[in-house]
């Protein structure tokens, strides 16, 4: 099946677009990818929106901000596909499904809790083909983490790949998460906490950039080891996996009286020692880590995942991969896999009791 997969993570940034040619068990062939960028008032809405949505107990509500933000991220995506289509001279007719993530706002698994904004049912009647979209609800709701989702893929995805095994695939996005693929092709997966969120938000208050581009900022400041001794004695790192985080998990502010660059390196850093925190807790030491996201292009987060994790460390695009089309790719393959009933999250995944298939179906 020729399947699109659309990912807007928690760094809301924008909407990443791929291709994907597959019958949810292997890639036949990997298309081509695209972006949509939110501008500067997109964001501000989106931002606004993860913060009232602190305050839902009720996953279908969309009050205040919430249902302008839904209005403004189910418009993202039907531009994100439509402009793809168009680069690519793609007709829509060609396409099977598209998976449509959506914007997560707030993610409680311990209670029973994960909201996705984004409308399936009238992206579905824009582009005139099926949609797959939310695809968490059901894992949740059987008392599963929810996620991540996408580790499920990385073994279909490196499969071809000449990579060793003990593997892992680590994706940084606004939160980062491991994916060890061991060598008898066990499967484990888990957010291994804050990636590039803390850092963004930092910057986007005090320069109004959506990110450290490159991580220059943060190369030309030093780790306060002492606010980084404080950031990890989260309760989070002691907990063993699956498990998974809500993106405003956790507080920044010991680093607020650091002045930028400084602040920044202790982020990288502290996202560094969560990714190391995280490798303890695997079942043998990778003998390769595929870093895939946003922190794949800083190289000063890079240089130090190096210098704690004493591995190989490569990015996506280094070994053949897209490190920014990665997730997309992958919610491409999830929304074959959910029309065909086979499982997206497993018990080692995301605790669920046993391997779930999801996803609901629109049609146009």
């Amino acid at each position: 099946m020729r399947a699109i997969g659309l990912m807007s993570g928690t760094s809301f940034d924008g909407v990443d677009v791929a291709l994907v040619d597959t019958d949810g068990e292997r890639v036949q062939r990997l298309g081509p990818s695209g972006y949509h960028r939110y501008d500067a008032a997109e964001r501000a809405v989106l931002s606004k929106a993860m913060t009232e949505a602190a305050a839902l107990t009720d996953r279908t509500a969309r009050p205040g901000t919430l249902a302008v933000a839904e209005a403004i991220v189910t418009g993202a995506h039907r531009m994100a596909v439509e402009d793809f289509l168009a680069q690519h001279g793609i007709s829509r007719s060609e396409i099977d499904v598209i998976g449509f993530h959506g914007q997560t706002v707030l993610h409680r698994p311990e209670a029973r809790l994960t909201v996705q904004i984004g409308d399936g049912e009238a992206l579905a009647r824009a582009i005139g083909r099926p949609v797959v979209y939310d695809f968490r609800a059901a894992d949740v709701a059987a008392g599963g983490q929810g996620a991540p989702l996408a580790p499920t893929i990385h073994p279909v995805l490196t499969r071809d790949l000449d990579l060793p095994r003990p593997l892992a695939v680590l994706n940084l996005g606004g939160v980062g998460n491991v994916t060890f693929v061991g060598e008898d092709g066990e499967l484990i997966a888990f957010d291994t906490g804050p990636a590039n969120a803390l850092m963004d938000d930092r910057i986007a208050r005090e320069t109004g950039a959506a990110f450290d581009r490159d991580g220059a900022i943060g190369a030309a400041g030093r780790v306060d080891e002492r606010a980084l001794e404080r950031l990890m004695t989260h309760p989070y790192f002691m907990l063993p996996p699956p498990k998974s985080l809500d993106r405003n998990a956790f507080d920044a502010s010991v680093t607020e009286a650091l002045p930028l660059p400084d602040a920044l390196a202790t982020l990288a850093a502290f996202t560094a020692a969560t990714v190391a925190s995280a490798a303890a807790q695997l079942p043998q030491p990778p003998a390769q880590w595929i870093v895939a996201g946003g922190g794949a292009r800083n190289p000063t987060l890079l240089r130090m995942l190096r210098e704690r994790l004493g591995a190989k460390v490569q990015t996506a695009d280094e070994v053949g991969l897209s490190g920014d089309a990665l997730e997309a790719q992958a919610f491409a393959v999830l929304a074959v896999r959910s029309l065909r009933g086979l499982p997206l999250t497993y018990p080692g995944t995301t605790g669920a009791p046993r391997p779930m298939t999801g996803g609901v179906l629109a049609r146009p």
